[in-house]
Order: structure tokens, then C-alpha cells, then sequence
């Protein structure tokens, strides 16, 4: 049994991302807070921890063209300079409309605007294709047949290799997969987010779309690392998030206690059990691990080797069970936007 928080001992396995997608690591990278909505990061060791990330064998990185208004994807373009562009599969998302001031206008699908997006994203990363394209959102002002034709457009000029969606629920994946086969959908899922069980993955298995998990750490909450006194600072949006506030702070955190109880016994961490759980629900699911510095990243890492009986399935859903996390997983204008949990 190897020690909390230590790296695995064996090199990061591989999934096929539905019966369409790429090859990846059973882990990806989740890179949106090295850029955006969690606060100040480091650059340089935002890179670094990519470049940790690659040589533990994960190649899945997943960004967003509005993920600091373009800044991600920069820090992608650095972290791959000088090395081989085929052992990294870049997920993008596009779609999000942002002002200077940082703030969201709304999501924009037309077939138009689509390969305006692409033509500036492939600017910033420095390549000529795109591993995995996404919207991030439906656009509810254009069909999703729309978006996708535009996009299966660009699959054929070879900008893009294949197409991913995000957030949509079962109809919208069944029109979508009409158009044009799809990778994977990405979306929240974790032992406190579990609403895609009853509709959504039974549909992605019947379609064969592999599943991206993000969040798979509640935004820290399944970190074994947040407290209930910690300050955010105003461009953190936990700050408006519904299971960060009051009674359901206090009420996820004693999930969380009784999460560690589990994970001693292992010899884990708390975020190693979340993360093998998510990994464990089928091989067509690849959780990403949002870290953003070299130690956090190591102990996700910890993760890659850690095979759950079920026994131990069972042990983990006995502390947390479906649907007992308090509050919603965004704030209420934030959760109208998302056509999964329509």
C-alpha cells in the first residue's frame, strides 16, 4: 500500500473516450483554475505542475478559450513548447462570452461564430488541430444540430479531431450524436454530484460517449484540505456557491469527516478514495484533477493505483450517500444555464 499523498507506483493507465473518442490517461488535468475563478495563481508553477503532469504519464488536458480570457490556453501553448504535441490531447471549450472586466454574457453556438472561436484558439496554443472541441454550454438561441454541423465541418477540414459536448442532458446528446459521433460529455460528477446516474450516463453508455468527470472534488470540498473558516477572496466563485455557505458548508464538511474515517483505513487521503471512486463507476469515465501546484497534483496522482473493492464501493457510499450533499452545485442563475439539469 503506498503512503498518503504519495505518487503511484505504476504508470497511469489508459481509456478510450467512448467508442469514437482518442486514447487518454485514465486522469486528465483540469486546468481552469490556473487561470480563472479560484483565486491568484503562479504561472510558473501552474507549468510546472503540467509538465509534472505529462511525465506522470497524463496526457488529457482540458482548458477553455474563455478560461482567463484566453490565458489558458497561452499557459498550454508554454507548457508544450519543446515537446512532443502528439503525446498531449487538448480539450477545449468554447462558447462562453466574457466582458473585460471579467464578467459572463451569455454562450454563443452559431456555425459562425464556432469557427471564429477555433481560428483564435488554435492562434494561442500553437497548433494546427484540436484534439477534442466542446461547447461549454447549449446555446438555448441555436439548435445543437447547428453547432455540431459547424464543428463536424472543421472535423473534416482537420482542425478539430473530434467533438465533445458539455453540460447537456440526455435529449440534447441524442440530437448532437445525431450529427456527428461524439467523443464524450464533460460534466460535474462526484460522490457529492450524482444527478447524471439517472438518465444522462445510461444514454452516453447507449450512444458510446465516454464521460469526463470534472469536479470530481467538489471544488476542494472532497479535498480532504478545506476548513470552515477559510476566506475567499472576491474572484473566488466558491464564494457564491451554495455548498460553500453557512449550515451547508458545515453540513458537506461532516460528509467529509466521515469520508476520512474510510480513507484512513486505506492508508489514503481523502481526495485519492473521491478520485477512485469517480474512476471506478465505469472505464468509459476519465475524472480530471483540477490541481494547480506540483503537491496537489501528486496526491491526485495517488489516486491512478488505488482499485476499489466493492466492498470498499460500498464502505464510501455508506459515508456519503447519493444525494446527501447540502446545496445546490452552483448558484441559482448559474444552475438556469445548464441544459443537464433541465
Amino acid at each position: 500500500m503506498t503512503t498518503t499523498n504519495s505518487a503511484p507506483t505504476t504508470p497511469v493507465s489508459h481509456r478510450i473516450l467512448g467508442r469514437t473518442g482518442p486514447t487518454v490517461s485514465a486522469l486528465g488535468l483540469g486546468m481552469m483554475g490556473m487561470s480563472d475563478l479560484y483565486g491568484p495563481a503562479d504561472d510558473v508553477e501552474s507549468i510546472a505542475t503540467v509538465h509534472a503532469a505529462l511525465d506522470a504519464g497524463i496526457t488529457l488536458l482540458d482548458t477553455g478559450d474563455f478560461y482567463g480570457m484566453g490565458h489558458n490556453e497561452l499557459l498550454v501553448r508554454q507548457a508544450l513548447r519543446g515537446r512532443d504535441r502528439d503525446n498531449a490531447v487538448i480539450s477545449v471549450k468554447f462558447g462562453a462570452l466574457r466582458d473585460p472586466d471579467g464578467g459572463w454574457s451569455g454562450y454563443d453556438g452559431r456555425p459562425q461564430a464556432v469557427k471564429n472561436f477555433v481560428a483564435y484558439s488554435l492562434r494561442r496554443l500553437g497548433t494546427d488541430h484540436i484534439d477534442i472541441y466542446r461547447p461549454a454550454r447549449l446555446d438555448p438561441a441555436v439548435p445543437i444540430e447547428d453547432t455540431i454541423g459547424a464543428i463536424a465541418e472543421l472535423v473534416q477540414a482537420g482542425h478539430v479531431r473530434h467533438i465533445g459536448l458539455s453540460e447537456v442532458g440526455a435529449d440534447t446528446l441524442r440530437r448532437a450524436a445525431a450529427v456527428h459521433p461524439i467523443s464524450d460529455l464533460q460534466i460535474e460528477y462526484s460522490l457529492l454530484s450524482r444527478g447524471i446516474e439517472a438518465e444522462i450516463l445510461p444514454v452516453a453508455r447507449e450512444l458510446g460517449i465516454g464521460i469526463t468527470a470534472y469536479g470530481v472534488l467538489s471544488r476542494g470540498l472532497l479535498s480532504g484540505h478545506w476548513t470552515g473558516d477559510r476566506t475567499l477572496n472576491g474572484h473566488d466563485f466558491r464564494g457564491i456557491s451554495p455548498r460553500f455557505q453557512g449550515p451547508n458548508l458545515a453540513h458537506n464538511l461532516a460528509l467529509v469527516d466521515a469520508l476520512r474515517t474510510v480513507a484512513q483505513t486505506m492508508d489514503r487521503s481523502v481526495a485519492q478514495v473521491a478520485i477512485a471512486w469517480v474512476a471506478a463507476q465505469g472505464v468509459d469515465i476519465v475524472p480530471l484533477v483540477g490541481a494547480r501546484r506540483r503537491g496537489r497534483l501528486a496526491e491526485a496522482l495517488g489516486a491512478a493505483d488505488l482499485t476499489l473493492s466493492p466492498q470498499d464501493l460500498a464502505t464510501i457510499e455508506q459515508a456519503v450517500p447519493v444525494g446527501a450533499a447540502a446545496g445546490d452545485r452552483y448558484a441559482a442563475p448559474l444552475m438556469t444555464e445548464l441544459d443537464s439539469e433541465r
